[in-house]
């Protein structure tokens, strides 16, 4: 995508004036600030806590209390590609788990998964969400399965051994692909010969998230580091079976310019290790560290034009590589401001493209794509690559013209 000149409001000097004077915060219409900055006052304090409080809170508590853990938390089909390259109907389960065994003493900054969880989901309600998940699906002929749990299938903590081999058996009783997915810690070569044992036709998806340790520690809280990522993909690929990395575009403390030209060195950094590679663009979820930044103005989801610039940085690099290796894009909430998202016009058609391009990597296709928007978002990347705002130069999108610059870093 080249550079286009951009309007000359923003390179004004009362523009960037402006934003500076608004400081870390974003208005509401009745300028009032939506909640307490987390940067604070430049004290010194722990992500941990940040990350727990939230978590921990009355209300958090109850919300959780509130689901059946007999139901799982939701059914439904996508079109997918197979690993041999064929376009099938894939049946995606997320299952009410008791949570990811991180979660419970730390945890990532993003994620939010902890609200789908039950502490009492153990084996009986798991079989009976699969028996459940199993009969939405029966009305469909898959080719594919793909099962979540909000942590890792293969640790025993939190999944019982009994309903991992359920899971594994009914794969491969149907005779499809199963795509689960495990922190790197569960991948040792006894866990991976014993399913390899039970079903091969696997892939299991590892959230690295950011090819980088101090991003893994600092923004993220990932709590393991790049080479535990690459000692899982070559076990992995040891016993026979396919890995995928999920990459974040645009994680917490970073600006759209930097999460943009990190997650494409990212990306290229996989390549060699990973089979897929599938770019998650931040979306905020409820009770997060990143959606306390997001209320008060210090972070917005990227741009769904940052996707499509990264998608063409990397497309030649993909389809030139050696194993059938595919970048997936599957923007969850594109188009809502907690999303990936544009200025609203273009938003549907864009993200559409993002889709289809996941299954026929028509790059032409998303290349055709257009919108004004489009000129808002280069220079918002321009701004930020020659300007000392480590949290970016947050454009609103939508809404008037005189409230869409601000300033958070």
């Amino acid at each position: 995508m080249l550079p286009r000149p951009g309007p000359q409001n923003l390179n004004d000097s009362s523009s960037i004036q402006f934003a500076i004077d608004r400081g870390f915060h974003e208005l509401t219409g009745f300028g009032r600030v939506v909640t307490e900055p987390l940067l604070g006052d430049g004290g010194l304090q722990r992500l941990h806590d940040k990350i727990k409080a939230p978590e921990n809170h009355p209300r958090s508590v109850a919300y959780r209390a509130r689901q059946d853990p007999t139901s799982p938390v939701t059914v439904y089909t996508t079109p997918e590609l197979t690993p041999d390259g064929n376009e099938v109907t894939a049946g995606t389960i997320i299952l009410r788990t008791k949570g990811c065994h991180w979660w419970w003493s730390s945890g990532c900054t993003f994620c939010g998964y902890f609200n789908d969880t039950r502490e009492d989901a153990g084996a009986e309600e798991l079989e009976i969400q699969w028996a459940r998940a199993l009969e939405t699906l029966s009305h469909h002929e898959l080719g594919m399965l793909k099962v979540y749990t909000s942590g890792s299938l293969f640790e025993e903590r939190e999944i019982p051994l009994s309903f991992q081999k359920t899971v594994l058996q009914t794969a491969s009783e149907l005779d499809i692909h199963l795509i689960v997915e495990s922190r790197t810690e569960q991948l040792t070569d006894d866990k991976l010969k014993w399913a390899a044992s039970i079903h091969s036709n696997l892939t299991i998806a590892i959230g690295l998230e950011a090819h980088d340790d101090e991003v893994l520690q600092f923004h993220i809280n990932k709590g393991f580091s790049v080479n535990s990522w690459k000692d899982a993909c070559v076990r992995i690929r040891a016993h026979g079976l396919r890995s995928k990395t999920y990459l974040m575009l645009k994680p917490p403390f970073m600006s759209e310019a930097d999460g943009l030209d990190t997650c494409i060195e990212w990306a290229r950094a996989c390549l060699p290790m990973s089979d897929d590679i599938s770019i998650n663009p931040m979306n905020i979820q409820r009770g997060t560290t990143i959606d306390r930044m997001f209320r008060s103005g210090e972070y917005r989801p990227p741009w769904l034009w940052s996707i499509v610039a990264l998608i063409e940085a990397v497309h030649d690099e993909i389809l030139s590589s050696s194993s059938f290796t595919r970048l997936i894009v599957h923007p969850t909430g594109a188009g809502s401001v907690r999303g990936a998202h544009n200025c609203g016009k273009c938003d549907a058609g864009l993200t559409e493209a993002i889709e289809r391009y996941a299954i026929d990597r028509d790059l032409d296709d998303l290349l055709s794509m257009d919108c004004e928007c489009r000129v808002a978002w280069e220079e918002q990347i321009r701004l930020e690559r020659i300007l000392p705002v480590p949290l970016g130069i947050n454009l609103s999108r939508r809404g008037p013209v005189e409230r869409r610059i601000v300033l958070s870093g």
